[in-house]
């Protein structure tokens, strides 16, 4: 009797235990930040108003107020640093696409025995501090750095090239600090791709490019979905490699968070910019389970 009243406790403490976890580590955050958000702010520490106190219940609600969220919707400082990081980080993905499908393609037709090499090959960069590699490219791409003086010693270029401090920069930065990300869902995939299918496909005559695209492609679909979630969405909010590689002239909202928050020292405002990146980035994850819903109910 006791140990089925174990069983069944243990059998119901289990499923509670993913819902415990979201609310201490996201949803009780997530409210700590949505009321700094209805805050104003104040030379005070903490430095916003008003907070909250059993004795003044009345009053600390009645302080709350939208302000911040208006103030959002009238200086489209915010509005065009929303749309330049969605813009940079549906590029970067893309290209991260392009860099990490024949990178998880190779891996997944390499011989067995390398696979596992190949996989720690990849994973090898995060054994190094994301900052100092970021801190590399900025000596690799600085007019005096080690890319020019490699072009010109080859003789391809007479001059420095300027591509540190600029959205090209950006672009190289994130494509090399996700790539990982990109690539390991696709391998995934495309490693329990059966060649067979390939196989039939050219005994029918389909050529080489054909049958990568209406059978590769299509397999490879949720290392796509997912690698491309997993790229795009922190790519939004990135702060390190816009403030290094991307001067002062890229506009992102990760950068204008970081500066309302220390720069300007206005709490409220910028957990109000907190709020509306994620808002926009909880579009693509609800995306993200549809499309995983649907494909698992199209499983035979």
């Amino acid at each position: 009797m006791e140990r089925t009243l174990t069983r069944r406790l243990t059998a119901g403490l289990v499923p509670t235990v993913p819902y415990v976890w979201l609310g201490v580590l996201f949803l009780v955050p997530f409210l700590i930040v949505l009321k700094i958000s209805l805050s104003d702010p104040a030379v005070a520490q903490p430095p916003y108003k008003p907070v909250f106190e059993w004795s003044d219940i009345a009053g600390f609600f009645s302080g709350l107020d939208l302000e911040n969220f208006e103030l959002l919707t009238q200086d489209d400082l915010y509005f065009r640093a929303t749309l330049s990081s969605m813009r940079i980080a549906a590029i970067s993905t893309l290209l991260l696409l392009l860099v990490g499908f024949p990178v998880a393609y190779g891996m997944a037709r390499a011989p067995e025995r390398y696979r596992s090499l190949l996989v720690a090959l990849v994973i090898l960069p995060f054994w190094t501090s994301f900052l100092i590699r970021i801190y590399a490219w900025v000596a690799i791409l600085k007019p005096e750095g080690l890319l020019t003086q490699a072009l010109t010693g080859l003789g391809l270029i007479s001059e420095p090239l300027d591509i540190l401090n600029t959205e090209t920069a950006v672009y190289i930065g994130i494509v090399y600090a996700y790539l990982t990300f990109m690539v390991l869902p696709l391998y995934a995939t495309l490693e329990k791709m059966d060649d067979t299918l390939l196989e039939a496909a050219l005994d029918l005559d389909s050529t080489p490019w054909r049958s990568f695209w209406t059978i590769t492609v299509p397999l490879a679909m949720p290392g796509i979905v997912a690698g491309s979630l997993l790229c795009f969405i922190p790519a939004v909010g990135e702060f390190v490699i816009p403030d290094l590689l991307g001067g002062s002239e890229t506009l992102m909202i990760g950068r204008q968070l970081w500066s309302e928050f220390f720069s300007n020292r206005d709490w409220p405002l910028a957990s109000a910019v907190a709020i509306l990146l994620l808002i926009i980035l909880v579009v693509p994850i609800v995306i993200y389970r549809d499309f995983e819903a649907r494909r698992v109910e199209a499983r035979p």
